[in-house]
């Protein structure tokens, strides 16, 4: 198939984009994709492909904006329940460690959770990876974490190995046992972390290569922050996950600086999410490492917080920035990357160019897969998507609306 006539063909070619460079969208005028056997065979002028080219299906993408994929690269998408009641008991003046201290918040789905059918889960969480899909967003990493119970947090599991088999979004998978302190753990951590580190990792690190043979290793995740998991416990959970093979991710510094973004720098992690109250020094650490900061304003946003992550630090000191929805039933209930985009470039001040590179190539670098996704170049995924608009930059003017006409995914067109 070969698409063609695009305003603007944001290819986003090249690697992921460090500090100043973020926003090289690197755009051709009246572009061109050529998609062979689900991926990308060639990019260029409209006219120079179609007379190269004369006997291939065509797509016109009529004037309109032509770019990559979103990758989300940090969803807590599969859940059952809602936390509505808890919204309103914010707006009345509760904080969300409150809630969580009086057995709300992530407590509040993990009950749900556990106590949901699998046909449930897999129905509920099927619902929002086709409403993340409808606006744009064709790979999404997903954790677990409402389980706190080994079998729990494998069923999540394999419901996401059942949903990924299903597609069209495809999936990259997180452990995140420890999301929380288990309630029956609540006044024994480390006992918790104890169990998370003796008999989840290992069951998970056998139980993984039956069950998903032919799917990457997924990542394993720790909540590093007052109230979930210390850094020593944090600590102790992320080696140890490290010596059985898994690659690293961690959230920190959402609500207070506890040394979680140096651990993940430490450890060679892939990336350190939220990040909002991070240190100079360590913002210092990120710019001289691999570890992709990224940045989820929709969580602040929902939270209805003033203080989001400090993009514009993070890239002056030459870091990789990306950002994601967040998507989870208590503070950040988004599917759309459009969204966060929007978000980004009003309060993490990028501009549309800095934000859509941080939700294309960056963000695939956040889940390892900068290799195949995240940019439109020979050889790699044909996942791309048709606006509805002549120039990229309505990305982030624009909100609150759908700007994605079409979804390409690996060559399969998907109308919206």
């Amino acid at each position: 198939m070969l698409i063609h006539s695009a305003s603007q063909l944001l290819t986003l070619a090249g690697s992921p984009q460090r500090g100043h460079e973020l926003g090289r969208l690197n755009i051709l005028t009246d572009g061109a994709v050529l998609i062979t056997d689900e991926k990308i065979a060639a990019v260029g002028a409209s006219q120079e492909l179609r007379s190269a080219y004369p006997h291939e299906p065509v797509l016109d993408a009529g004037g309109c904006v032509v770019m990559p994929g979103f990758v989300d690269p940090h969803t807590h998408a599969i859940w059952a329940g809602d936390r509505a009641a808890e919204f309103e008991m914010r707006l009345e003046g509760k904080t969300y460690l409150e809630i969580l201290a009086a057995g709300g918040g992530i407590l509040s789905t993990v009950h749900a959770t556990r106590t949901a059918s699998l046909e449930r889960l897999l129905n509920e969480t099927r619902r929002r990876l086709w409403s993340m899909f409808s606006y744009g967003t064709t790979t999404a990493e997903i954790k677990t974490g409402y389980g706190l119970r080994t079998a729990a947090e494998l069923r999540m599991l394999q419901a996401l190995i059942n949903l990924n088999g299903e597609g069209p979004l495809e999936l990259a998978f997180t452990f995140l046992g420890a999301h929380a302190i288990a309630p029956e753990y609540k006044d024994q951590p480390d006992g918790y972390t104890h169990l998370i580190c003796e008999t989840m990792l290992p069951m998970l690190k056998d139980w993984w290569p039956s069950h998903a043979p032919y799917l990457e290793t997924p990542f394993v995740d720790v909540f590093c922050e007052t109230g979930a998991f210390s850094l020593d416990q944090s600590r102790c959970i992320l080696q140890t996950a490290r010596q059985l093979g898994f690659p690293l991710k961690i959230h920190a510094d959402e609500f207070d600086n506890l040394g979680g973004t140096r651990l993940a720098v430490e450890l060679g992690a892939v990336s350190a999410d939220h990040l909002v109250v991070t240190s100079a020094d360590e913002i210092k650490a990120l710019g001289n490492s691999n570890t992709v900061a990224v940045g989820l304003p929709a969580t602040p946003f929902g939270l209805a917080e003033h203080h989001y992550t400090p993009a514009r630090a993070i890239l002056q000191a030459g870091g990789l920035l990306a950002i994601a929805t967040d998507l989870n039933p208590g503070t950040a209930w988004c599917e759309s990357m459009q969204f966060a985009i929007a978000l980004a470039c009003r309060f993490l001040r990028l501009t549309p160019a800095e934000a859509i590179a941080a939700a294309t190539i960056n963000a695939a670098a956040a889940i390892g897969r900068a290799d195949r996704v995240g940019s439109i170049e020979p050889g790699k995924q044909a996942d791309l998507l048709i606006l509805s608009v002549p120039d990229y930059r309505h990305l982030g003017y624009r909100f609150g609306t759908n700007l994605v006409q079409t979804v390409i995914k690996k060559g399969k067109v998907y109308p919206v």
